[in-house]
């Protein structure tokens, strides 16, 4: 599985390690990824998203009917 939100594309941010020393070494931060299934009335069927716990909040705010349309206008296959 990919570190990738569904609803919101984020993904892994890299940047820099800092020792007490000042020596830098490379790391990266993956966002909080989370697979959750949600029930959509319109199609009568589960889907099962890998989404981000920022998304997660999102879609108990606006629905997961307005998050279906999101995805799907930026033409992923859900």
């Amino acid at each position: 599985m990919s570190a990738r939100c569904r609803l919101t594309g984020i993904t892994p941010v890299f940047g820099n390690n800092v020792s007490h020393s000042h020596r830098r070494t490379r790391r990266r931060w993956n966002p909080n990824i989370q697979n959750r299934r949600y029930w959509v009335p319109s199609e009568g069927r589960f889907v099962q998203l890998a989404l981000s716990t920022r998304a997660i909040k999102t879609i108990d705010r606006i629905g997961i009917e307005k998050a279906v349309a999101l995805i799907r206008a930026r033409k992923e296959r859900i």
